[in-house]
């Protein structure tokens, strides 16, 4: 019988097949390898290394992947048109020790010890507090909380457990959220503490933040976190035990990374977003129907005032401006929140006042800023601003960069500065120019308010600090690819930020 012909050739072909495809093997196996060993061993940063990185996250960012901790590209969000909607806004979330977050919370009584507040019963409905009573009718629908000011660390957590681009593989972040409570940690040390408890949880973080490996993506510099006290109190300067504060901000990790707080710093790493107020909507509905109704409202007072004097501050303002709101009689409404007193502890009080004022006076207060200003905003009220630090030099995030658009500015530089009559300079603003005023606020009122859920139409205050943040670490990624040092200027301190000189041609 013959043998079939070709059967030789076909043995040979085999085991080409079979050559080539070991050659292949071996290739592939030597390109992963030299994947796996292509650390940066711990060497300190430098522009080439992170070169390296930033375009090994690119494209990494479009590989599949078998590994189930890594999303692959059927798990990303895609909009209709099979793009990736979260492409450049990932965020990932440390997963922190619970010392440094949830057992400040369980622990509560203790967040104000040395005072005779007590922050538990604020905590209830995740930070945003009770709800409020509202027999007046002055709030108009079930979204009001007696939110405590001091609770934005818990409120923006919670918002970010729920944010539409989080991913648990820390490659694909665009940036890294450190959900340490800064300020509940160190409410509990401020009074009757030497620095070194002070400083002790701040120290640790650091510590750990440092051997984590996504630190070492930017050596921090795509990190970020939230301080719900004023950025002050994490930049104590000195090792004096009678100095205020705690020195997070100064430590040198904490140089790399970004802080997000009711009130910035001078320093260029300090970011300031609007103060919680009590008004925490579920849905676009709710804020549309409040913004009408602040237009409608018949303001018999041209100006308002809440607030105390503070007589233990050499310059303070304050007094001032309660001399003049009494003497101007029926033209202001003095809200008197004086040391003792609970009308400025009820928002029903305090929105009432405000939503019948044209005008609310805002001057600084024991720090630049206040949560006042963020509550007439909401009521529809025109903040009039005595100092740049109270709002100019702070929420460029969240507020129009041409001030005039929605505020009114008098600059009194001291109390011996004072060469005004506020009810003569409000009166003669045109009504014209009042009108766009109001309309200007009252579209700023989504904006300045942490909603329940997220909106929409509308861009909450959440929303507008993510995108800031966001867009900030990315400038930083631009000066890398640039071949800079993304250190120059990052956590430099800005001397000519609360200065006069920039606003003084604006004044009324």
């Amino acid at each position: 019988m013959e043998k079939p012909i070709g059967g030789k050739c076909c043995n040979s072909h085999v085991w080409s097949v079979v050559l080539v495809s070991f050659v292949l093997c071996l290739i592939l196996l030597c390109f992963d390898y030299s994947a796996l060993t292509g650390d940066n061993n711990g060497v300190p940063f430098s522009d080439t290394s992170y070169e390296k990185s930033l375009n090994t996250q690119n494209s990494f960012t479009h590989n599949l992947t078998k590994n189930s901790s890594i999303h692959t590209i059927s798990e990303l969000p895609k909009n209709q048109n099979n793009v990736d909607d979260c492409f450049g806004r990932y965020i990932y979330i440390h997963d922190l020790p619970s010392r440094f977050n949830g057992d400040l919370l369980n622990n509560c009584r203790l967040l104000t010890r040395g005072t005779d507040k007590n922050m538990c019963p604020y905590l209830v409905n995740t930070g945003l507090g009770p709800k409020i009573e509202d027999t007046q009718m002055v709030l108009l629908n079930d979204s009001w909380f007696l939110t405590n000011q001091f609770l934005l660390e818990v409120i923006f957590h919670k918002k970010m457990k729920n944010y539409e681009c989080l991913t648990k593989n820390s490659s694909l972040a665009s940036a890294i959220f450190v959900p340490f409570y800064a300020g509940l940690d160190m409410s509990r040390f401020l009074w009757g503490f030497n620095i070194s408890v002070r400083d002790s949880s701040a120290r640790d973080l650091v510590g750990w933040l440092a051997k984590r490996p996504e630190w070492k993506t930017m050596w921090g510099r795509d990190h970020f976190l939230i301080g719900g006290r004023i950025a002050w109190d994490f930049r104590r300067q000195t090792d004096n035990e009678s100095d205020w504060g705690s020195k997070l901000r100064f430590l040198p990790e904490s140089l790399n990374m970004s802080m997000l707080s009711i009130e910035s710093s001078s320093w260029n790493n300090d970011y300031a977003i609007p103060y919680p107020t009590c008004f925490h909507p579920s849905k676009d509905s709710e804020i549309s129907e409040w913004q009408q109704r602040m237009r409608t409202f018949s303001r018999r007072f041209l100006f308002s005032f809440a607030g105390a004097p503070r007589p233990e501050y050499r310059d303070s303002i304050r007094g001032r401006i309660i001399d003049q709101c009494l003497a101007a009689k029926n033209h202001c409404k003095l809200l008197d929140c004086n040391y003792g007193a609970t009308n400025c502890d009820n928002p029903v009080n305090v929105m009432k006042v405000f939503q019948s004022s044209v005008f609310c006076l805002q001057p600084p207060g024991d720090s630049y800023t206040r949560r006042s200003i963020f509550d007439s905003i909401l009521a529809g009220c025109i903040p009039v601003f005595f100092h740049p630090g109270t709002a100019y030099a702070q929420y460029k995030w969240h507020l129009p960069k041409n001030h005039t658009k929605y505020s009114v500015y008098i600059p009194v530089r001291s109390i011996n500065d004072w060469k005004i009559d506020i009810t003569e300079t409000l009166l003669g603003i045109s009504e014209e120019r009042l009108v766009g005023l109001r309309e200007e606020v009252i579209k700023l009122i989504p904006g300045i308010v942490y909603a329940r859920s997220r909106l929409e139409k509308f861009e909450d205050a959440f929303d507008l600090a993510v995108k800031g943040i966001l867009e900030r670490i990315e400038m930083v990624r631009g000066v890398i690819r640039e071949g800079k040092d993304p250190s120059v200027g990052f956590a430099d301190g800005d001397d000519y930020k609360y200065t006069f000189s920039l606003y003084e041609e604006d004044e009324v």
